[in-house]
């Protein structure tokens, strides 16, 4: 049985053992270390974890038993019976250890969005179009869990089989690179990828191996804002860059790394224009700088058809192509894949060999590859696109009948999100926003600032929302706007 208390500390403490078992059993349970409702070792298991007899162990029990700390139970066992507070933090006097420039950087940076959702609760909520979700209902459970289960027994009869490179797992390698030549028209072989934990983990890595302090990184605004915190953690110095209906606008910029989402602009869902992306290029060539492509959801195409990845025409090795499987399976499925130029595999694979020697979660990287092998990797993928594409449809036009007046709707013929500019003052955001918030609809948002204004956009995630819970959230929306007509008048 698995069971701690500090009880050789009290050795040292006390004059006999049974008052040192005593203490530091009495001690732990008052302290909340072990809480109501714990069952103890029996006597023999008790003795036998700290070499003493079983005649202490029941006389101190018994002892606890009488002062209402603990309770016997014929034929099952020995409970705490004491009702003590929760275990609190404790409080050391809030020590300061001097960390590196590295870690002050890293430790003033905001929490990840994800995180702070304490506010906000699911009971409440009527529409929740702020956090993407996947619609689980239609995940291939079935077929997931028999390679799971396959690739498990595989392990356990190999017992563990060779170390796996923190490159990630071959058979994983080929069966992406596989993908990408098919459904990307990008040219790679295996030892091009590399597995990470998702997307965030190849940024940081990305910017950790090429920016110095006070270099400059060029970045979409409104853009990603975890590459902020990647850049303000090396003391890169970060340039956002104005995006319009066609994506980011080119520049002359002096700099060496540029992160774009060419497929469809993050947040806006804005494509970049084929005169763009050979803009880009050019202009990497010339400067001898990397381009970083995210390329988050472009396997969800609800019309038409995509232009090719950045990468496809990337002839000079400029380009570093980021995908994960976070919006196509679940997003605790944490695995991400970096293409990258020839030259920045050995230093990126180095690079993450610090921070993961063997690759993390190689039962799901193994899982994985075996779903993508049997065909059932993109099977699910067109049944979602059918899924993800009726609701696409169905809550864009409701928002453009009834929230045409106050948001200025980004066209897209793709992705798991709507995206729409307020049309108002940013007060004016601000009141319907919160008013819509206590009505239990929330949306995620991003903020623009210029020397013109403040400028907001919403975006609404729909993956996992019900067409009767969008129904009822634009219905309601549409109210609030209606009521609040005095102070919203003038939007158009």
């Amino acid at each position: 049985m698995h069971f701690h208390i500090p009880y050789h500390g009290y050795v040292l403490k006390q004059p006999t053992k049974m008052l040192a078992l005593y203490h530091a059993l009495r001690d732990t349970i008052v302290d909340g270390v072990l809480l109501y409702g714990t069952k103890l070792p029996s006597s023999r298991e008790m003795a036998g974890l700290y070499g003493i007899s079983r005649g202490t162990v029941n006389q101190v029990y018994d002892m606890l038993a009488s002062e209402g700390y603990l309770v016997c139970e014929v034929g099952r066992g020995t409970f705490i019976s004491f009702r003590g507070e929760e275990p609190k933090e404790r409080d050391t006097g809030k020590k300061k250890y001097k960390l590196s420039e590295w870690g002050q950087r890293v430790s003033e940076q905001p929490r990840p969005e994800v995180m702070q959702r304490s506010t906000w609760n699911d009971a409440d909520s009527i529409a929740d179009f702020h956090t993407f979700k996947p619609d689980y209902d239609a995940f291939p459970q079935e077929e997931w869990n028999r390679c799971l289960h396959a690739e498990a027994r595989k392990m356990l009869e190999d017992k563990g089989g060779e170390p796996a490179s923190s490159q990630g797992d071959p058979e994983l390698r080929e069966s992406i690179a596989q993908y990408l030549r098919r459904a990307r028209g990008i040219a790679v072989g295996k030892d091009q990828v590399v597995i990470v934990n998702g997307s965030m983990q190849a940024i940081a890595l990305t910017v950790q191996l090429l920016i110095q302090a006070g270099d400059r990184v060029i970045m979409e605004n409104p853009g990603f804002k975890g590459i902020v915190s990647a850049v303000n953690a090396v003391n890169g110095t970060m340039q956002p860059v104005k995006v319009d209906e066609q994506g980011i606008v080119p520049g002359h910029w002096e700099a060496k790394l540029l992160f774009v989402t060419p497929s469809r602009q993050f947040p806006t869902g804005a494509v970049l224009s084929l005169d763009r992306r050979q803009q880009l290029l050019q202009w990497a060539n010339d400067k001898e700088a990397i381009i970083v492509e995210d390329d988050y959801d472009s396997e969800f195409r609800h019309r038409g058809k995509a232009l090719e990845p950045l990468k496809v025409l990337d002839r000079e090795e400029r380009v570093v192509y980021i995908g994960s499987f976070t919006k196509t399976l679940l997003p605790s499925i944490r695995i991400g894949y970096a293409v990258l130029p020839s030259s920045l595999i050995h230093p990126f694979v180095k690079a993450k060999s610090l921070y993961e020697p063997l690759p993390t979660g190689l039962l799901e990287q193994k899982t994985l590859a075996a779903f993508m092998q049997s065909g059932q990797y993109e099977r699910h993928l067109r049944r979602m696109k059918r899924v993800y594409s009726r609701k696409f449809e169905y809550l864009l036009k409701r928002l453009h009948e009834h929230l045409s007046a106050q948001f200025d709707w980004v066209e897209s013929d793709a992705g798991l999100h709507i995206f729409g500019w307020w049309r108002g003052t940013a007060a004016q955001y601000v009141t319907f926003r919160d008013r819509c918030s206590t009505a239990g609809i929330r949306w995620s948002e991003t903020l623009v600032k210029d020397a013109e204004r403040n400028r907001y956009g919403a975006y609404f995630h729909f993956p996992h929302v019900t067409q009767e819970a969008m129904e009822l959230g634009v219905k309601i929306m549409k109210e609030i706007a209606e009521e609040s007509a005095p102070i919203l008048e003038g939007n158009v």
